[in-house]
């Protein structure tokens, strides 16, 4: 995949003939290593005595797009379990991948 497709779940999956399972999964180990760096660059810092808000919305979009990844790929499975085409999911909005951790 080309560098378009590093920067968010948006590019995974919507504009690509060619998306399979594994590019999802490496997007998702990507994010994590991300997330796990943000997550210990605020432990680090102490409790807000260095968290900035950048960093504190980086991993909220981290988050995010963490949960429409691993919904992709759950898609993905599900219709190849019941004889459907895996290239027909596509990326869910926040607010409905969100909406179901409620």
């Amino acid at each position: 995949m080309g560098p378009a497709n590093r920067r968010g779940p948006a590019a995974v999956g919507r504009n690509e003939d060619t998306v399979d399972n594994q590019d999802i999964l490496e997007r998702i180990k990507a994010l994590v290593e991300e997330e796990h760096g943000l997550r210990e660059g605020s432990q680090a810092a102490g409790a807000g005595a260095g968290a900035g808000a950048p960093d504190i919305l980086r991993l909220q979009q981290v988050e995010e797009q963490l949960d429409q990844c691993w919904d992709l790929l759950r898609q993905r499975r599900a219709k190849k379990d019941y004889g459907e085409n895996p290239d027909e999911a596509e990326v869910r909005p926040v607010s409905e991948v969100e909406g179901y951790q409620s």
